[in-house]
């Protein structure tokens, strides 16, 4: 199986500064965010969304939030025939030195344990962070990498840019 890893916040959904995530009750997507994903899909690619949420462990938004926001972001995707295979989020705190939270591997080696099936060869990582580059280079995965350049990565500008490069 191959699979998209997809971080979430600022790659498919808009991103917050951490005080103003508690405001925040419905997902605005990214421009190219549904595109992308249909592409993907059509190129045989299942979706995975793997997302630090430290967040929740950090106060700024509680565990039914976080719950709720999912629920409508999957609500829209499903009404845009894209279909998510699953979601891995960490919702440690960063001081509490998890294995989960990116550039850890926690949350791929956890599909890797559900989807056994996968293979990491011919999947690839899509974010906009450097923990999410450095987590592809970790696991041996080709990573594109939304924003200014970092790492061992395909830099793209957009989400445009990651369906020009598929």
């Amino acid at each position: 199986m191959n699979v998209a890893f997809l971080d979430r916040d600022g790659t498919i959904v808009k991103d917050y500064e951490d005080s103003t995530w508690s405001r925040i009750t419905r997902p605005e997507f990214i421009e190219g965010a549904i595109s992308t994903l249909r592409k993907l899909q059509t190129l045989d690619y299942r979706l995975i969304i793997i997302t630090n949420q430290y967040l929740i462990n950090e106060g700024y938004i509680s565990i039914n939030q976080y719950h709720q926001f999912t629920s409508l972001m999957l609500e829209e995707l499903i009404r845009n025939e894209i279909e998510i295979t699953d979601i891995f989020f960490c919702p440690h705190a960063k001081r509490e030195q998890c294995n989960c939270m990116k550039s850890k591997t926690g949350m791929i080696e956890a599909a890797l344990t559900k989807y056994t099936n996968i293979d990491l060869s011919e999947s690839i990582l899509i974010g906009d962070s450097p923990v999410d580059v450095e987590l592809a280079n970790q696991m041996n995965i080709k990573a594109f990498k939304i924003g200014l350049p970092y790492g061992n990565s395909t830099n793209v500008t957009s989400l445009y840019d990651v369906q020009n490069k598929l």
